[in-house]
């Protein structure tokens, strides 16, 4: 059987990854940046920001000349390497050998595989749409040879699949880079003329040899088709998921429980060897008349206590319903994480209590109010306000950095704050009344200003004047003018509520 393989290109990985976590910044030229050798440069670029000529390598300082209004984020390490074998994982849904490609790709072994999907073209194009919709701009591409599927995957402009032996055709239209040789030879080759790959395919090995090294023949030879290019496949995640068929149909709460209980000690067992906990939970009831049943836990911290687990599930368990009766359950592990040996303190090093125990009357209290109910917040690296918070993902996840508390700040801040209509009597005074939400609120007391600037990687010159006010009422505000008073119609905004 002829082998097929596929390439799968992600132009703009971490920065799709950003826009699907932060949906706001979606159709905004953004890019993420990291200080190299005493400057701030580009490591990833938003397809919006490609569009404006500014692209990955470029010092940021340069790229705000170009676009004032660029938004900058903070790239993060190692990113792209987990990204991908996350989505590696994904992808062995459509063939069981899957390849992390370098930093921004995916190779897959598709040998016998496409004829599923009805043919190559079907094939590639489930690929495309699915990761589409995940929110990631991608190229895919099919050839006899891995080195062939990725040339044509970065480098192709016709045809995206390459008929079985007609890669040297293919690749004859593409430049060097095509054949993932290093920079100078790059630059080598296309001193001497060589813009595309046309002319070296028929060159005397010997002369190619002595001209530009052994990589270049032997990266030749594998997008041909004439050396092995190995490929080194990730291993599938086991997954955890434990079933329990029924002798009988299963009817009431209590045998709902004891059945889960089960699943939850075979689980829970695996969970202790490995010295992981449990974070997300899925248990499926299937029916007597082929239908399915479903309740979800989460919880804050990882958690391998079959007791506690079954708590959580038991309140759940009354949403469930039987009719028929229930003949299978299926439980499964959706979100996992390592486990601390020793007892972490909650909110501080400093913090009483049992860091465990705190855990599991916050999941009780979330299992009974909803998903969602119950967050966390830590300080973040950020000046501006509704940026300067971040919520934590586990109980165990500890600030970097203390809380600041120079300042009086709201009890209740909003995520975006909401444009207000003030009279000032100059422009250096806070207003004497404001009109919020259709009423009239006349200010009382004041103090302000204090001025708040954004920092200058993600918009050099944007600042906020925040005044604290009391109206005739005695309700107490957050409110702030955005720029500098010279602007004819400063704009004001109310950002949070004082108690």
């Amino acid at each position: 059987m002829q082998s097929r393989y596929a390439a799968i290109w992600f132009k703009n990985l971490l920065c799709d990854q950003r826009a699907v976590r932060m949906p706001e910044l979606k159709e905004t030229a953004f890019v993420l940046a990291a200080p190299r050798k005493g400057r701030m440069l580009i490591t990833a670029s938003s397809v919006d920001a490609e569009q404006k000529r500014i692209l990955p390598g470029m010092v940021l300082a340069d790229a705000r000349a170009v676009f004032p209004e660029l938004t900058v984020l903070e790239d993060k390490p190692g990113l792209a390497e987990k990204l991908l074998g996350s989505i590696g994982q994904w992808a062995l849904r459509f063939t069981p050998i899957v390849a992390v490609d370098g930093a921004d790709g995916l190779l897959l072994d598709i040998t016998g595989c496409a004829h599923l999907w009805g043919s190559e073209k079907l094939y590639l194009q489930d690929i495309n749409q699915r990761l589409n919709q995940k929110g990631y701009h991608v190229r895919c591409a099919i050839a006899d040879t891995p080195a062939a599927a990725w040339a044509n995957s970065r480098y192709g402009r016709q045809k995206a699949i390459i008929e079985p032996a007609g890669q040297a055709q293919a690749i004859s239209v593409m430049p060097p880079a095509a054949l993932r040789v290093e920079p100078p030879v790059i630059e080598k080759l296309e001193k001497l003329g060589f813009y595309q790959l046309a002319g070296l395919i028929g060159m005397p090995r010997s002369m190619l040899r002595r001209r530009f090294g052994p990589q270049l023949l032997l990266r030749l030879d594998q997008v041909l088709g004439q050396a092995p290019e190995p490929i080194t496949a990730i291993e599938p995640d086991e997954p955890y998921r434990e079933t329990l068929p029924c002798l009988e149909a299963i009817r009431s709460g209590a045998g709902i429980e004891i059945a889960v209980q089960k699943l939850l000690e075979a689980i829970c067992q695996r969970l202790s060897k490995e010295s992981k906990g449990l974070r997300k939970a899925l248990l499926t009831a299937h029916r007597m008349d082929g239908s399915s049943q479903q309740i979800q836990i989460g919880t804050h911290a990882a958690s391998c206590s079959t007791q506690h687990l079954l708590k959580l599930f038991v309140l759940q368990v009354p949403k469930l319903r039987p009719d028929l009766g229930f003949e299978l359950f299926e439980l499964e592990a959706l979100m996992l994480e390592d486990t601390e040996q020793h007892t972490q303190m909650l909110f501080a090093q400093s913090a009483s209590g049992d860091s465990a125990e705190i855990a599991e009357l916050l999941d009780t209290i979330t299992a009974k109010t909803g998903q969602g109910s119950v967050s966390r917040y830590l300080p973040d690296e950020h000046y501006w306000p509704e940026r300067s918070v971040k919520v934590a993902g586990s109980l165990q996840q500890m600030p970097v950095f203390k809380w600041p508390t120079e300042r009086p700040r709201p009890i209740s801040l909003l995520t975006t704050p909401e444009k207000i209509h003030v009279t000032a009597p100059v422009p250096d005074y806070p207003p004497m009344l404001f009109r919020y939400l259709g009423m009239i609120h006349n200010v009382i007391k004041a103090d302000g200003p204090e001025r708040i600037e954004q920092e200058w990687w993600i918009q050099a010159g944007l600042h906020r004047d925040y005044y604290i006010i009391e109206d005739h009422q005695g309700a107490r505000y957050w409110i702030f003018r955005l720029g500098h008073y010279g602007k004819d119609f400063p704009e004001w905004y109310l950002h949070g509520f004082f108690p």
